[in-house]
């Protein structure tokens, strides 16, 4: 179990570098326009709010991918807290931008945190 919770942490790691180049990068181009079902408008009007957005993105990645790379206890709570702020976030923004945010980031998170104590 302790090689399948890393590489569910490791995926969702991925997956938030990846939204953080659509929310830094990406935003007003073809597509983050159509990840995100913005206008070009919209986007244009909200672009550096979004590039704050991914940024945080970013330390949700950086913190499980820290997780990763320690050993023992450490890594478990680094990795455990991580995948918490993960879900937190997923569920928040399901239900304030798009319920599909909670698939997207809580379902995943709390697998991985359920497979992290289940390597225990």
């Amino acid at each position: 179990m302790g090689l399948a919770s890393n590489i569910v942490a490791g995926l969702i790691g991925l997956l938030h570098v990846y939204i953080l180049v659509l929310e830094m990068f990406l935003w007003d181009k073809p597509r983050g326009l159509k990840a995100f079902g913005n206008s070009q408008a919209a986007a244009a009007a909200t672009k550096v709010l979004a590039a704050n957005q991914g940024l945080y993105n970013g330390f949700l990645a950086v913190g499980l991918f820290w997780g990763l790379l320690t050993a023992g206890a450490e890594g478990f709570n680094i990795k455990l807290f991580f995948l918490v702020c993960v879900a937190i976030a997923g569920i928040y923004g399901g239900m304030t931008a798009s319920k599909k945010i909670i698939y997207i980031q809580t379902v995943p998170a709390v697998i991985g945190m359920a497979l992290l104590f289940l390597s225990q």
